[in-house]
């Protein structure tokens, strides 16, 4: 019979214990075939020592093809077979890190609160660190240097729980200007001379200068400085009565040219090492009499929205700057209605139309400063915000809790403001991100 056959053949091929398996499949093949011209023997049977099949046998079912290789996921492939490595997962964008966040959350983005630099208020800042603010800046004093400061730093982002924060990376400020105006010092700082002194420095010299103080600050764990200062006195002899500026040297020279070229200096070098730095005040503190941290009513009465002043501010936005701090005095022939961190005209109008400015606008202290006394401090925060503010700067960690509260109420019951908070939040995840 044709299937005895096929028996007979196959049993004689598996006598021998090497043969190939190619010849086991010409002879299926030829049984197959042969069914049809049974008195013709199959060559590849007769070599192999097999009988003829005789003619009017029925076919044979076809034999199912023998696999190659394993199937994918059977025992046999899965053993000893490399596997090809997954890609890493994509970064998620600025984008999918907001939808990702509470409305909770994202409100603590837009705070940065004072810590005092030699921790001893560490506790204090823990506790708003854990409930969502997301930024925080080192103030007063310190001579802990380097190491010290740096484990003042740990203290504190080891502090924060990973449901307040979801994860995102916090920004540690200070102000590093130089001169009078140094918060960080001791062993492993550099004393900085002052910003007028800075400005009789070779530019190339100083963004070298500055790359090695920004080195420090990143040591100690420090990436955000607050300076430089971009504001223009107009000239020495009114620098003793600019109370804010020209009374601590801490401007870079009496020209825009001046200030823009060693300004953008320090700017360049403290981001060649990591820290980024903040363009301040704007739209200029320079031409004021009074200080706004101690004094109220203050008003710049000669900046106008196309102000040559406005050149350094231009100039570092221009060579990427990624924050800027507003002013808190009064503009008169800009916004005479609103102090500049409530002026929609400073920040939407000339910050983000004018000077193409994307990145964020944090503001100078909303918490201390004399001239913000009539407002309460929930409000100043919810004004900051809806004028286009980015980041609140709060000097008193105590008057957070309250700011956060009325921030979020607003954002829960106004559908316009909740809108600017999701607008700042992004704006705060992009910088966080290197964008």
């Amino acid at each position: 019979m044709g299937n005895d056959r096929v028996d007979k053949a196959m049993i004689l091929l598996l006598k021998p214990s090497r043969i190939s398996l190619l010849i086991l499949f010409a002879l299926m093949a030829g049984a197959f075939t042969g069914i049809a011209h049974a008195d013709t023997p199959d060559p590849a049977v007769r070599a192999a020592g097999g009988p003829s099949r005789a003619s009017g046998t029925p076919q044979a079912a076809p034999m199912p093809e023998v696999p190659t290789s394993p199937p994918a996921g059977s025992p046999a492939a899965s053993s000893g077979q490399p596997r090809p490595e997954l890609p890493p997962p994509p970064h998620p964008t600025p984008e999918q890190r907001l939808a990702d966040l509470t409305l909770e959350q994202r409100v603590g983005q837009l705070f940065m609160v004072a810590a005092k630099a030699d921790g001893s208020d560490a506790g204090t800042v823990a506790d708003l660190l854990n409930n969502h603010v997301g930024n925080i800046y080192l103030a007063g004093r310190s001579q802990a240097g380097v190491a010290g400061t740096a484990s003042v730093v740990a203290r504190l982002r080891a502090a924060i729980s990973p449901a307040s924060s979801s994860g995102l990376p916090l920004s540690v400020g200070t102000d590093q200007e130089g001169g009078a105006v140094q918060v960080l010092n001791g062993p492993g700082f550099s004393p900085l001379p002052a910003a007028l002194d800075q400005g009789n420095v070779n530019p190339d010299q100083l963004r070298a200068d500055a790359r090695n103080w920004g080195s420090e600050l990143l040591q100690a764990g420090v990436n955000v400085d607050l300076g430089p200062v971009l504001d223009t006195v107009p000239g020495p002899e009114f620098a003793s009565s600019n109370k804010p500026i020209g009374a601590f040297k801490r401007e870079y020279g009496f020209t825009p040219a001046t200030v823009s070229a060693h300004g953008i200096a320090m700017a360049a070098g403290l981001r060649d090492a990591g820290v980024a730095p903040v363009a301040k005040h704007f739209p200029g503190m320079g031409r004021v009499s009074l200080n706004t941290d101690v004094s109220a009513n203050v008003h710049d009465t000669e900046t106008t929205r196309t102000d040559p002043y406005l050149m350094p501010f231009k100039a570092a936005i221009d060579a990427g700057l990624r924050w800027v701090m507003i002013s808190n005095a009064y503009y008169d022939k800009i916004d005479p209605d609103h102090v500049a961190p409530f002026s929609s005209i400073i920040m939407r109008t000339m910050l983000r139309t004018d000077a193409g400015f994307t990145g964020i606008i944090v503001s100078d202290d909303l918490c201390n400063a004399v001239q913000l006394s009539p407002w309460s401090v929930g409000d100043r925060a919810t004004n900051f915000i809806g004028a286009g503010g980015t980041m609140v700067l709060c000097a008193d960690p105590a008057s957070v809790p309250a700011m956060y509260a009325h921030v979020l109420q607003r954002a829960q019951s106004d559908p316009g403001f909740r809108k600017s908070v999701d607008a700042a939040a992004l704006t705060v995840l992009r910088v966080k991100a290197g964008k």
